[in-house]
């Protein structure tokens, strides 16, 4: 960490060599202040390194292949983990063995070997073959990012690896900058309306890292990015010395010509007011437009990193090529990044050109690190009491995976409705409203299971006060009635934010439960003229308790299915800086926001999940939140990326997103089809006041076109993301709001919508691995085909369970998409029926109404019939599609898909072998069995070979129905 000074501690350990006693080793070690020491534990080991930044270095066994490793410079008590449920294991058996200079603990599954010099520790596998070892002790230094003043025990953080330069990386959540193998990459874990971190990296090596810190952690370069001045020598557009040439235009006519040297219109510093102020002559422009040139001259040669912020339409050009070109909407800026190489001395052309939109802007760069350290795995905290990780071993990234759920909490199981399709918008304005949208749906046929009631039911000047505007929502219960009548469910908006004129607030401020400085600095909402408001102290218990209890008395009760937890980052004004955000969260009951800056979501979903789960112990909670973190899987939630926008580039960036989100451990996640909000400017109704724009027919007809096929790549793209939803604003987002019945765009997305119904039994038995296998749905190429080279890196594929290669389109006017297929197996096109052989990249045909969808060979896909909603295909006839060429298995996985009964057991599964030698599919004896479950099942079954039917049409290509009552089948090929 090149800003952080380390902290050598001098020698000085005679009074601790005094009182080493008891030892409990395989080989009794001898006290010598300067070879250092170390004791067996009852979990593991604690090594006092001779020299070195730590004065105890502790290693905690808590399985036989996970080992947590803790280092501090001083004494220390650790503090509870919000993240990590699990407990070291006493009853582990492990070894302590000394080895000259190093001491080595070594289970059945993982060796550690710790030198007793510098209290560096190497993993082995159970072999003994390398398979990571810490650079050094880490680092610690001063907490600088903390605007509260830092306990004497904290210290800004750092702990390097050395992986091995093979192996790929993956995980560390839901990112915006289309990155999947991390290896050699950057990424801030942070917390943003787009962006959850999830600590937890995860290698080709099989092997996982969970960095147990709460606050902003910079994962690859320590450093986070700088103001582009900082490394870089900035000329103006004549080659002057200083800075970049900045012009400012309101439209067309030229404002404002000066030099700037820091390109930053990023942050609000107290309500609306900017921390760095537009120029006056700019101020009152009505569209306003900035355009920086000149160029830079790096002092290193090498990849450089530029960090784009913006919101509005922004485009910056190194060199004369275009790297990025993005619009968000003003209100939510973030981070987008491009690495270019530059050579030191020479100047490299720059130009930038920002139509702001009132929004916010600045530019930032990252300096080349050295090859060494671009080799590493590094995470470098803001701040901490220890250097804090969990060390994770496995066959394979499922096996690393379910390390990470056993240390933070099992996949709790969703309901199974939460997998079919859902339908929302922002917003529903009236609860007839949103009954005769559900309506719409079933009287279409179109399948669906949830509708949403987002936020702004309540009155206008209550936010917090749990209560309904009787205007638009007289009779709660009748709504949820309804639509508890058509066979859905209803899921509710709910902010952990409050206006302090509201009951609920009044009764949490009298405790002390509320973070108020939001109040106190006068920072204001959107809402009409403004509201002052603040948000809980989720970290608190006793908080999140009364919180939890003013939900169930005042909205639970009218039988709500589900909980949106929105803006739980906490997101307590919009725009302003982090420094500000870390204050506002400040004090809190953990201590500082800094300390606990990306943990908020956590403890407040685990509380609406327990409080949920104890009022009706025999319904399965369901919570969709904002933000997460390590953890978020056990408190039965998924997450979504946030606000995005209707751009083609924010739909691939949503598959990156997706990918490192479940290889981080995560399963359960999903977006918000068509993006949230559109790009495209519309046409108002005329003559009427409300500006919200309805259906297709409304748009600017030079718009639609481009609009409707977005929208119908995102739904087919939706259709096989683990939760499949839609929502956003303005146009509306029902299927049949975006394109005309006989439309062949209506047509994709009915069809997909009709699929995924189709493939319930297929996707709820992956479901069911979520929990009881620790299995991942949504499933990056590495983790089915690690040593495919080509494979790791592909950030716009991935694995939809084992069988199906999704590969989304997300250009315009595209039909056909290069599709890569990993070696090692071949590959059927699920529409056709071609087969194709692995290892090469092929040209998938994609007609605007489908997306490339093909199948592994020897997979067995389950199906059912077509479907309205979920509950519908349970017990229902199946059908069992064996895709040819290779020997393959999968199990049926079943429950009554609303209960907690399959944690005591109520569950039951069907093992499936296709024997590929033998041409013949082998059905096992039923395993288990729950309330409610068919002893007979009817099962057609398929065998495709590349021949004479399409998989995609479930009525053809059968060639044997059989009843299944429970005992074993073979079925061989007509």
């Amino acid at each position: 960490m090149r800003s952080i000074s380390t902290m050598v501690r001098l020698c000085g350990y005679a009074a601790l060599c005094l009182v080493l006693v008891a030892w409990r080793t395989d080989e009794a070690p001898t006290p010598d202040c300067n070879k250092g020491s170390f004791e067996r534990t009852a979990t593991g080991l604690t090594v006092t390194p001779a020299q070195g930044p730590a004065q105890t270095v502790r290693l905690l066994v808590y399985s036989d292949k996970i080992i947590r490793v803790t280092a501090a410079p001083g004494e220390w008590e650790a503090a509870q983990s919000l993240m990590v449920v699990a407990n070291p294991k006493p009853e582990t058996n492990f070894s302590i063995k000394r080895r000259g200079d190093t001491v080595v603990l070594a289970t059945r599954g993982i060796q550690a070997h710790v030198s007793l010099k510098t209290g560096v520790v190497q993993f082995h596998d159970s072999t003994g073959k390398p398979l990571l070892s810490e650079v050094s002790r880490g680092k610690f230094g001063p907490v600088t990012e903390d605007p509260s003043l830092p306990a004497a025990d904290s210290y800004a953080v750092q702990q390097a690896f050395l992986p091995n330069p093979r192996e790929a990386l993956y995980g560390l959540g839901q990112h915006q900058n289309g990155q999947v193998n991390l290896a050699g990459e950057d990424v801030e874990l942070t917390t943003h309306n787009l962006v959850i971190s999830i600590p937890f990296v995860l290698s080709t090596g099989n092997y996982g890292i969970l960095w147990d810190n709460n606050s902003i952690t910079h994962f690859g370069d320590p450093e986070p990015a700088q103001p582009i001045y900082k490394e870089l020598e900035l000329f103006d557009a004549a080659g002057q010395p200083g800075g970049l040439t900045a012009r400012y235009f309101d439209g067309d006519t030229l404002l404002l010509e000066r030099v700037e040297a820091d390109l930053n219109y990023q942050f609000l510093v107290q309500g609306s007011n900017r921390e760095v102020p537009l120029p006056e002559v700019a101020q009152q422009a009505s569209d306003l437009r900035i355009e920086w040139e000149g160029s830079v001259v790096p002092k290193r040669s090498g990849l450089h990193q530029f960090r784009m912020y913006s919101s509005g339409y922004a485009s910056l050009s190194i060199d004369g090529q275009e790297r990025l070109n993005r619009w968000r909407v003003n209100w939510n800026p973030w981070y987008h990044d491009t690495k270019v190489e530059l050579q030191a001395g020479t100047h490299h052309s720059l130009k930038l050109d920002w139509s702001t939109q009132g929004g916010y802007f600045r530019l930032l760069h990252r300096d080349p690190l050295p090859k060494a350290e671009r080799a590493q795995i590094s995470f470098a905290s803001e701040t901490a009491k220890t250097i804090d990780y969990y060390f994770v071993v496995g066959d394979n990234a499922d096996e690393v995976i379910g390390g990470y759920r056993a240390l933070t909490g099992k996949a709790v199981m969703l309901p199974r409705w939460a997998y079919g399709f859902w339908q929302s918008r922002e917003r529903y304005t009236s609860q007839d409203q949103l009954v005769a949208a559900l309506q719409e749906y079933r009287d279409r046929q179109i399948p669906i299971d949830n509708i949403v009631l987002d936020w702004s039911y309540w009155p206008v000047d209550a936010w917090g006060s749990h209560q309904f505007d009787p205007a638009y929502f007289p009779d709660p219960q009748a709504m949820v009635d309804a639509v508890h009548e058509l066979h859905a469910q209803i899921m509710i908006s709910v902010w952990p934010k409050f206006y302090p004129t509201t009951d609920n607030y009044k009764e949490l401020n009298a405790q002390g439960y509320m973070l108020n400085r939001n109040i106190e600095e006068g920072n204001r909402d959107w809402i009409g003229p403004g509201y002052l408001n603040a948000f809980y102290d989720a970290f608190n218990p006793d908080a999140r308790s009364m919180f939890w209890r003013q939900l169930d008395e005042q909205l639970n009760i009218y039988g709500f299915d589900a909980w949106w937890m929105d803006a739980v980052e906490p997101d307590m004004h919009s725009n302003l800086s982090i420094s500000k955000r870390k204050e506002l969260m400040s004090p809190n009951y953990l201590g500082s926001g800094a300390e606990v800056f990306n943990a908020y979501g956590l403890p407040h979903a685990d509380t609406i999940y327990q409080g949920d789960r104890a009022a009706d112990p025999d319904q399965r909670v369901f919570i969709l939140t904002r933000s997460g973190y390590g953890g978020i899987q056990r408190a039965a939630s998924a997450i979504w990326s946030g606000d995005t926008v209707s751009r083609w580039s924010n739909l691939k960036d949503q598959i990156a997103a997706g990918i490192g989100t479940a290889m981080a451990g995560v399963p359960n996640w999903t977006f918000d089809i068509g993006g949230f909000t559109a790009e495209y400017p519309i046409r108002w109704y005329a003559g009427n006041d409300d500006p919200t724009v309805g259906p297709y027919t409304d748009m600017d007809p030079a718009l639609l076109d481009e609009w409707q096929e977005l929208n119908v790549r995102w739904y087919q793209f939706g259709a096989f993301a683990p939760l499949y939803r839609a929502h956003g604003q303005n146009p509306y987002r029902e299927i049949y709001n975006l394109a005309g019945e006989d439309s062949p765009l209506y047509e994709s997305m009915v069809w997909y919508t009709k699929l995924r119904y189709r493939l319930l039994p297929y996707i709820y038995s992956l479901a069911g691995d979520m929990y009881h296998r620790d299995g991942t749905l949504m499933r990056g190429l590495a983790m089915d085909f690690p040593q495919d080279r080509q494979a790791r890196n592909l950030n716009d594929q991935y694995m939809f369970g084992p069988a199906f290669l999704v590969s989304p389109v997300y250009e315009m006017g595209a039909r056909s998409r290069s599709v890569y297929l990993p070696a090692g197996t071949r590959w059927y096109d699920f529409y056709t029926g071609e087969r194709h052989p692995g290892g090469k990249t092929i040209t998938a045909n994609a007609p605007v109404g489908r997306m490339p969808l093909l199948v592994r060979a020897g997979s067995i896909v389950p199906s059912g019939p077509a479907i309205q909603y979920s509950d519908q295909v349970l017990n229902a006839p199946l059908t069992l599609t064996v895709f040819t060429g290779a020997d393959g298995s999968f199990e049926l996985y079943e429950d009554d898909g609303r209960t907690y009964g399959y944690e005591q057991g109520q569950w039951s599964r069907i093992p499936m072998h296709y024997d590929a030698r033998r041409d013949t599919l082998h059905i096992g004896e039923r395993q288990g069995s729950f309330p409610g479950m068919a002893e007979q099942r009817t099962l057609h079954v398929r065998f495709v070979d590349g021949q004479a039917f399409s998989p995609a049409d479930f009525s053809s290509g059968v060639s044997t129905t059989v009843t299944y009552s429970g005992s074993a089948l073979t079925i061989p090929r007509n």
